[in-house]
């Protein structure tokens, strides 16, 4: 484990990551471009999900490089990546069982999308966030919950539509083990250390 944390403290590694992260949040904000011609101005910040999780990670690195923390950053960040990186794995494969096929793009949203929950997570130790800095990644990642599937501002799967009441309710409840993950892996943990 730590060879692990080594590896990631290493510039090289960071900068490696911020590149990677910038180019993922770019093409994300286009992916969704379609979309977000047609939301509602007051639902902007809302549409994007995972190009705005990358976003929040892409100021977590930055400012690791900086040799700071920005512990706000670091709770949107973890609950963010970890919920839309599994949430659009699951969406793909449920795509891939209901047509039977998602091409390369499919693939290459699975795999990048996989890589997002996983890098939130392997920082975690090195996050400083206090448990009110959690409470409002919370409250933006339910809000978030409530504007896309409340008001219809969901990521567009058109040919998943049928399983929407479904797809609504495992999305609350990923939110709900997002922000647990978090909790255990930063806010206990710091409580443990203190103690």
């Amino acid at each position: 484990m730590r060879w692990i944390l080594f590896l990631l403290r290493q510039r090289s590694v960071l900068w490696l990551l911020l590149i990677i992260n910038v180019l993922g949040t770019v093409y994300g904000y286009i992916w969704y471009g379609q979309q977000l011609s047609e939301t509602p101005i007051k639902f902007l910040l809302f549409v994007p999900d995972s190009p705005t999780a990358s976003l929040f990670f892409v100021f977590v690195l930055f400012a690791f490089l900086l040799g700071k923390n920005w512990p706000l950053l670091e709770a949107l960040a973890i609950v963010t990546l970890f919920k839309y990186g599994v949430w659009a794995v699951v969406m793909n494969i449920l795509v891939l069982v209901v047509t039977g096929t998602i091409g390369w793009q499919g693939w290459m949203l699975i795999i990048s999308h996989g890589a997002m929950a996983v890098e939130g997570l392997l920082y975690a130790p090195f996050y400083r966030m206090k448990g009110w800095h959690l409470a409002v990644a919370a409250i933006w990642t339910l809000h978030n919950d409530v504007i896309d599937y409340v008001f219809g501002m969901m990521p567009r799967y058109q040919m998943l539509n049928d399983y929407m009441p479904q797809i609504g309710y495992f999305t609350f409840w990923l939110s709900i083990a997002s922000i647990a993950i978090a909790y255990g892996l930063c806010i206990r943990r710091n409580d443990r250390q203190f103690s």
